[in-house]
């Protein structure tokens, strides 16, 4: 009898005495006491004649153990961090960026988490980076805590004590490159924006440690990011950099500036391979009560540290200008330009045979999505992740504007983003999306403009509250418009939406008045 399927092989699974990696396992679990450490790949060594079968091709075999051969050792998820019982001769696989808190000469290998075994890190959901910082900040300061010291016994920190970077070795890290290519083989800019909010919340940490290494019971959670603008177009088989600082603090809140560079093989560094500059702003809370908590003061030293300082601190003082402005604007809007907007919007509702067809109304450019907020994705405070949310509201924002222009766009920049409201696990979130608007006065380069807005909703409580908004610009690439793309104009229907689109347009021109 012919059997209707040929099952699956038994693969044997024997370790091999050239391959290193049940060798090399101890090492992921110990910390060597080098005085001196260095960043290095825990990715052992391969053996030419070592086979890995493809994952996506393959199904997952059932590994057996011969009754031949060296027994691996028992697989753990603990983590005994003692430097008596470790291997001088080897090298930690994942560590911070320093030998000692504020030391920060190596950047982290952003690939490092892709290759330790399962373990329990938040984060370990999604993004490789991700897991490195929190199992870096682990590995710096483990669990100890102080008693919040009093106003009075903070001291200042230098910019270069928190300062930290990650590389990402595209090119030669086959595995990292896979988790950041997108279907056209650029950059998953979802998943950068996801890691830029994780090495914030790192510097952010090292920022608030004690001089001994110990931290106060201090939740740190993102209060807003400012503006992100693409200033190049980064690829995903070039290595790449992030690295930033605190650069100015408040009583409770701090401002981080992140980096990302980019130079091509053979150059050297230089302005033009920085590709995006990002500002999170952090603020601190009492892990107890819950309300806002003092932090370290901040002491520039180098010329561009105060520079860096002195545009921070403009920034701030801007953006509490810009929240007493929009508490009278929106209350005073002109009624005649809202009537202006919706003059096209009213002939696709009541004559839409007579509408112009090069237009759309907004609500016919909608998209939402779904999802309940799981453990897997909260941060170390046990909420849900903030990178996860920009990623999540990036990845629906590209989806809009895909369908909208017929052509996959390209990253251009994300707007002032508030975190109003913390979202636990649990929660039921929902993200929806729209083109607010266009700006076709270039041609080869049309502008489309992507609201994203997610909704905490509470069934139980029969409450649904708005958590955050985000503004996305994309465009199209020349090419597509050349081959006959057309854009089209996105118009309101009601006063509601006209009244959101004046608000966007004019934070747009607050903007490069204030440039």
């Amino acid at each position: 009898m012919i059997p209707l399927r040929k099952p699956l092989p038994q693969l044997p699974f024997i370790p091999s005495s050239k391959s290193s990696s049940f060798q090399s396992l101890a090492s992921y679990f110990t910390l060597t006491p080098n005085p001196n450490p260095t960043i290095s790949s825990p990715h052992p060594p391969e053996s030419p004649t070592t086979h890995i079968p493809n994952p996506i091709q393959h199904p997952k075999p059932t590994f057996k153990i011969p009754p031949f051969g060296p027994i691996p050792p028992p697989f753990t998820q603990t983590r005994p961090f003692s430097a008596a019982n470790s291997d001088p001769s080897q090298p930690m696989p994942v560590v911070s960026t320093d030998a000692s808190p504020y030391d920060s000469s190596q950047p982290i290998d952003a690939g490092s988490s892709i290759r330790k075994p399962i373990s329990l890190w938040p984060g370990m959901y999604s993004s490789p980076v991700t897991n490195a910082l929190w199992e870096a900040r682990s590995e710096m300061y483990g669990d100890a805590l102080s008693d919040a010291p009093l106003q009075s016994e903070l001291v200042a920190r230098t910019p270069a004590q928190s300062r930290t970077g990650i590389l990402y070795k595209f090119s030669s890290d086959y595995k990292l490159r896979e988790q950041y290519r997108n279907p056209w083989n650029g950059i998953r800019m979802g998943k950068l924006l996801e890691d830029l909010d994780a090495l914030a919340g790192t510097i952010a940490f090292k920022h608030c440690c004690n001089e001994d290494g110990t931290r106060r019971p201090l939740l740190l959670v993102t209060a807003s990011v400012d503006k992100m603008v693409m200033k190049k177009p980064i690829l995903v088989d070039t290595d790449l950099n992030i690295g930033g600082a605190v650069v100015w603090v408040g009583k409770s809140s701090m401002e981080i500036q992140l980096e990302v560079t980019q130079s091509l093989q053979g150059s050297s560094y230089t302005s033009e391979s920085v590709a995006l500059i990002a500002n999170f702003t952090f603020v601190a809370r009492d892990s107890k009560s819950g309300r806002s908590a003092p932090v370290n003061q901040i002491s520039p030293e180098t010329e561009k540290e105060k520079l860096l300082w002195e545009e921070a601190d403009k920034r701030n003082k801007m953006r509490k200008k810009k929240r007493a402005e929009h508490k009278t604007d929106t209350e005073n809007q002109d009624t005649d330009r809202v009537n202006a907007l919706l003059a096209e919007g009213r002939v696709f509702c009541d004559m839409p045979a007579l509408a112009d067809r090069d237009s759309i109304l907004i609500r016919d450019t909608c998209l939402q999505n779904s999802f309940i907020c799981q453990p897997q994705q909260r941060n170390i405070h046990g909420r849900i992740f903030g990178g996860f949310l920009m990623r999540r509201a990036f990845e629906i924002a590209f989806s809009t504007t895909y369908a909208f222009a017929g052509v996959a766009p390209h990253f251009l920049e994300v707007d002032h983003v508030d975190f109003v409201r913390p979202v636990d696990v649990g929660n039921f979130l929902r993200l929806k999306s729209c083109v607010l608007y266009t700006e076709l006065e270039n041609p080869a380069e049309p502008l489309i403009n992507v609201e994203v807005v997610a909704h905490v909703t509470q069934p139980e409580l029969r409450s649904s509250e708005v958590s955050n908004k985000f503004y996305f610009t994309f465009s199209v690439p020349p090419e597509a418009m050349k081959d006959g793309i057309r854009i089209r104009n996105v118009v309101p229907a009601t006063e509601e939406e006209a009244r959101r689109v004046i608000e966007r347009m004019d934070a747009e021109n607050s903007q490069f008045a204030a440039l």
